[in-house]
C-alpha cells in the first residue's frame, strides 16, 4: 500500500515537472523582435528555450539569448532586451506579430478575407515590387520595415504568384493578356 502511495506521488510529481518543462520551453521557442537598449532599433532574438525550461523547475526560468541579429559583433552585449521578453513574451513573437498584422485584412491579389491562419497554408507577403515572400524569407530585425511596405497575400496566390515568377514556360497569366474583342 505504501509502495503504490509513493509511486502515485512520485508520477504526480514527475507529470507536473515535465508540464513545467514543457510550459517554459513552448512559451520562449521562436524567433521575436524586440528594441535593442544600445541603440534602439529593431532586433531579432531568439531565447535559448531548452535553456529556459531546464531553469524553470520552482522558479521562473531563467532567460538568456541563443541569437540575435546583431551577433556576432555584439555578442558581448549584457541581453538587456530579455526584459521586454520577460514582460511580454507573446507580443514580441514574430508569429502573432505576423497574426495581429492579418488580422481584418484581405488577399491584395483575390480579395479573399483573412480569418484563422492556417498553420500548413501560411499566407504570405506581397512586396512592392509584386514578389510574394514566405514568413521565414523575412528577417526579424527587418519584419516592421516589410510589413509597411508590403500586402497581404494568401497561401493560394503566393503560390500562384511564386509559380508564374518561377516557372513562367509553364503558367499563363490570363491578365497580360491584350483584349482580342
Amino acid at each position: 500500500m505504501l509502495v503504490q502511495v509513493s509511486l502515485g506521488l512520485l508520477t504526480v510529481v514527475v507529470v507536473a515537472s515535465l508540464g513545467r518543462l514543457a510550459w517554459a520551453w513552448n512559451k520562449y521557442r521562436g524567433r521575436r523582435v524586440i528594441t535593442c537598449p544600445e541603440n534602439q532599433r529593431p532586433a531579432g532574438v531568439m531565447v535559448n528555450a531548452a535553456h529556459a525550461a531546464a531553469t524553470a523547475l520552482g522558479k521562473a526560468p531563467e532567460l538568456r539569448l541563443s541569437t540575435c541579429s546583431r551577433w556576432p559583433g555584439r555578442q558581448g552585449c549584457g541581453q538587456e532586451c530579455l526584459s521586454q521578453i520577460q514582460a511580454s513574451p507573446e507580443d514580441c513573437l514574430v508569429r502573432n506579430i505576423l497574426l495581429n498584422w492579418y488580422r481584418g485584412k484581405v488577399c491584395a491579389s483575390c480579395g479573399h478575407p483573412f480569418a484563422d491562419i492556417e498553420w500548413s497554408h501560411k499566407p504570405a507577403l506581397l512586396t512592392a515590387g509584386k514578389v510574394s515572400l514566405e514568413w521565414n524569407q523575412v528577417s526579424a530585425d527587418k519584419l516592421f520595415e516589410v510589413l509597411a511596405a508590403s500586402q497581404p497575400l494568401c497561401f493560394a496566390c503566393h503560390m500562384a504568384n511564386t509559380l508564374v515568377r518561377e516557372h513562367p514556360d509553364l503558367a499563363v497569366d490570363r491578365s497580360a493578356r491584350p483584349d482580342l474583342s
